[in-house]
């Protein structure tokens, strides 16, 4: 890329590293834009979200719950058991596959307009300090000041205020774990009963504190891997954050009365309001980087930039290398195409596993150690164990029956009470005349009901007496 003074300049270090190692603070502008706005709107829709998710009852269930000590899942409502890994592996899958297809489609708008870094960062922490610092002139002349009156106060309050927020968000993670209700039981409890709790309440206060305060725009260039992936998730159709260097090199500023294509100078009038409105701090003209976060700032700053000086607008905008390079529209390719009915698949393949999950398992085996029983009168018994896993919000008594023949089931003390999002366990003997156990061995067909209404089948083996296996 060259500037200027027609010298190449090549970048070998991060925007916000300087030659010494040093870390060089991002001074974001404070954008504005049609795209900025949309970008707010999606924002403030994910943030209310967030708020109001755990909150949320649905048959009496937690609308999302991530309790992965006491391996219980609740998505949409819907509580997930170990015994649903067949679901978790195929939405771990889907979720592989749609970061690398949408990523290689339509690049990194996750990260401008979704990720939860992003949208803290942009939506609330960066908006207070516009609030109580101002914009970046007035943040770069606080910075600058020795620490006076005025400078003590305004850092300090933002950092107070800094810290509020990532308390409340670090308990809203909280929740998002331990459950609404425990939680309410954290903070109205005596905190002597909960130290282990609030320990955590503090740890993720503190980190979320540290990322949002002074971390920022370095967890996306060297934290999160999904930056790192783009070099090689990318391609030159991809659909990302891009500068059309044909139209606006050589670049230039603008003067007066200059007749910019005699002068051989494109549309480009280097004011650098791309880079001052970057919140990791980089020169997009410089091409697809690492720390672009696909925010489209820099979309709207060179828009009313270039309106302001009656140039076209689009200098900077979505577009592919392929798409620049050529110079035409994009289009939704075979591969795009491809990508999509993979993902397709695969959520289809989810949504039919998780529509035919039963609610309810059960589990039968042989009682470890145990031989059949013969009970007189021509009847062999075998005794069982039965777990019975109740992933609904409901108590109900289960009924076991033998479905593959005629057979007794004899069930040792009450019949059992299956208590909601529990697994319940038994003891039980199944009977049968030794002259339907031909063979000495064979395989049964249980059945568990409730009320009348069959909500599970399982197999079982019954062993008879020796004589019979000739």
């Amino acid at each position: 890329m060259k500037t200027e003074n027609t010298q190449p300049s090549f970048r070998d270090r991060l925007y916000t590293i300087d030659e010494s190692g040093k870390r060089l603070w991002v001074f974001a502008k404070k954008p504005k834009g049609p795209l900025t706005t949309w970008r707010t709107v999606a924002g403030i829709v994910l943030l209310v979200f967030f708020f109001a998710a755990p909150f949320i009852k649905v048959h009496g269930e937690q609308f999302l719950l991530f309790d992965f000590l006491n391996r219980k899942f609740v998505i949409f409502g819907i509580q997930f058991w170990p015994q649903d890994f067949n679901l978790f592996f195929i939405a771990m899958i889907a979720m592989i596959v749609f970061i690398i297809l949408f990523t290689a489609t339509y690049g990194r708008i996750w990260c401008g307009w979704a990720c939860p870094q992003t949208v803290f960062m942009e939506i609330i922490f960066r908006r207070v300090e516009y609030w109580i610092e101002g914009d970046v002139r007035k943040q770069k002349e606080l910075d600058a000041m020795p620490w006076n009156g005025t400078r003590i106060f305004k850092k300090t309050l933002k950092q107070i205020v800094f810290y509020l927020i990532s308390f409340i968000i670090g308990n809203l993670f909280l929740v998002y774990l331990i459950g609404s209700d425990a939680w309410f039981r954290l903070i109205t409890d005596k905190p002597a009963g909960h130290i282990v709790g609030l320990i955590i309440m503090l740890v993720f206060s503190f980190v979320f504190y540290f990322i949002f305060s002074w971390f920022r725009e370095q967890v996306c260039t060297i934290v999160c891997p999904y930056g790192r992936l783009q070099g090689v998730l990318l391609d030159p159709a991809t659909v990302v954050i891009s500068y059309d260097y044909k139209r606006g090199e050589e670049r230039g500023l603008l003067r007066k009365s200059e007749n910019r294509k005699e002068t051989e100078k494109g549309d480009c009038i280097d004011c650098r309001q791309c880079v001052n409105v970057c919140p990791t701090g980089i020169d997009i003209r410089n091409g697809t980087q690492l720390e672009c976060i696909n925010c489209a700032c820099c979309i709207d700053a060179c828009n009313e930039m270039m309106k302001n000086v009656g140039f076209r607008p689009g200098l900077i905008c979505y577009s592919s290398e392929k798409m620049i390079a050529e110079g035409k529209p994009w289009k939704f390719t075979l591969r795009s195409a491809a990508y999509t009915l993979v993902l397709a698949a695969l959520l289809a393949a989810f949504s039919f596993f998780l529509i035919g999950r039963n609610p309810v398992e059960a589990t039968v085996m042989r009682s470890p150690g145990t031989l059949f029983q013969d009970m007189g009168n021509g009847k062999i018994a075998n005794l069982y164990d039965i777990k019975v896993v109740n992933k609904t919000s409901n108590d109900f008594p289960v009924e076991i029956r033998v479905l593959s023949q005629k057979g007794e089931v004899k069930i040792i003390g009450r019949d059992p009470l299956i208590r909601k999002q529990t697994v319940g366990e038994a003891v039980f003997f199944i009977i049968l005349d030794s002259k339907d156990i031909p063979e000495g061995k064979m395989e049964l067909k249980v059945g568990i009901f409730s009320g009348g209404k069959l909500l599970d089948e399982t197999r079982a083996t019954f062993f008879g007496p020796e004589k019979q296996r000739r």
